[in-house]
């Protein structure tokens, strides 16, 4: 009699603890790449912001420099501070001219390259407001003491603005870093200071 009681019995456990193992292994697998994704993720982000951190080292410089030379230097070009008079519209930081001009400097602490670039928002060479050839620069008037209101005798057209004083030129310095494990960041910051 007991042999045809243990006979009669199915074993229906076990297939369903199999597929549950299954389905557990399968989970723990997908959490696993995903964490893996994740942590590769904000390692990149880290990385990322650690290069724009050390391109800001150019930045810095070309400030420096860019406060420190007498502004007679500026109507022209000064190769060796990474220093161009003019900046041509069609010309972004993906074009290889846009970089005509640039200067590395080594991050001493991370030992990366950095380029660098400064470019006057003019389209030619020479003072700001030449008229032959007729320059046009990004200008803007100077916080102290702009003039409100138009006096007898001024222009009123659009294209001819009157300033108190002289304008305030725009510069754009450009600074991008290479990274060791391919990555590669561009910072810009547009200084304005009076020619």
């Amino acid at each position: 009699m007991m042999n045809t009681k243990r006979a009669a019995q199915r074993g229906i456990a076990m297939p369903i603890m199999l597929i549950m193992l299954a389905v557990m292994l399968v989970s723990s697998i997908y959490l696993l790449r995903s964490s893996t994704s994740t942590t590769i993720t904000t390692a990149n982000l880290a990385y990322d912001s650690a290069l724009s951190k050390s391109a800001d080292l150019g930045i810095h410089t070309a400030f420096a420099w860019l406060s420190t030379v007498a502004k007679s230097q500026l109507n022209a070009d000064v190769a060796a501070s990474g220093y161009v008079s003019t900046l041509n519209p069609i010309h972004t930081v993906s074009t290889p001219a846009f970089w005509n001009g640039s200067v590395t400097i080594d991050d001493p602490a991370k030992e990366n390259r950095i380029e660098y670039v400064i470019h006057r928002m003019c389209t030619f060479a020479g003072a700001y407001n030449s008229t032959v050839p007729p320059n046009s620069c990004t200008v803007t008037a100077a916080k102290a003491k702009v003039k409100a209101a138009t006096m007898v005798g001024d222009s009123l057209s659009s294209d001819a603005p009157a300033y108190q004083g002289k304008p305030e030129l725009h510069y754009v310095i450009t600074s991008r870093i290479f990274g060791p494990r391919g990555g590669n960041v561009v910072n810009q910051a547009v200084v304005m200071m009076g020619p």
